[in-house]
């Protein structure tokens, strides 16, 4: 995809940053769908049955997150947090204003679909 001539030329750093935000956030994302429902251990529960339906919605025993886990889910949210302060401060930012900021802003949240398609 060409870019857009309205697009900005946003730093290097910037760029990095915000893609290295959006994979960090997929991987957390993935990782997260292996966790036990439940950072403790939980009873499992079920429903009542659904009217008009043999469905009954509930949830098998939840073993807790090992340390492991509880490890490994702090430090992508230290990673993330690290990562989103990095991009929403960096100094870019003060040479816009108004509409112009907002528009940059949103344009870096999809910066990397450009260069994908590149």
């Amino acid at each position: 995809m060409p870019k857009n001539s309205s697009t900005p030329d946003f730093p290097g750093d910037l760029h990095s940053a915000q893609l290295a935000l959006l994979e960090t956030r997929a991987a957390y994302d993935e990782y997260a769908k292996t966790l036990p429902w439940s950072v403790e251990p939980m009873p499992g529960w079920e429903g009542d049955k659904q009217l008009h339906s043999s469905y009954r919605s509930g949830k098998a025993d939840s073993p807790g997150y090992t340390d492991e886990q509880k490890a490994e889910v702090a430090r992508f949210r230290a990673e993330l947090l690290r990562l989103s302060i990095e991009v929403s401060t960096h100094s870019y930012w003060e040479t816009l204003s108004g509409p112009d900021l907002v528009e940059a802003r949103m344009a870096l949240k999809h910066a990397h679909e450009a260069s994908d398609e590149a």
